[in-house]
């Protein structure tokens, strides 16, 4: 996650409260969802951006996650993320999602 993301995160979290966030993220592969979940977690596992040392601990899916599927539209879902969905190991990105969340969501 890049640090203007995380910098967006860190003001919305401290704006609307952690408790009242859900990041929705579209990475392509687990490994990279994992890394932009723990950092809206745990905080930046690089040290690199503003969550450094920020355990903010939020709710975090990927957009292809079913939790998230079954909350949008069907047809905007097919228009803008069906395509992609096709070509992504969706049980390896849900896996890594439910790993980072069971391990530092708080809410």
């Amino acid at each position: 996650m890049d640090l203007e993301n995380q910098k967006r995160v860190k003001d919305f979290a401290d704006q609307y409260g952690p408790e009242n966030l859900v990041v929705v993220l579209g990475a392509a592969e687990g490994e990279a969802a994992g890394l932009a979940a723990e950092t809206v977690t745990a905080g930046d596992p690089t040290f690199a951006g503003p969550l450094t040392g920020v355990q903010l601990g939020l709710k975090v899916y990927h957009i292809c996650e079913e939790e998230i599927k079954s909350e949008v539209d069907a047809g905007v879902y097919d228009e803008q993320v069906g395509m992609m969905e096709m070509v992504l190991d969706v049980d390896d990105i849900a896996n890594e999602m439910k790993s980072i969340r069971d391990q530092y969501c708080k809410y």
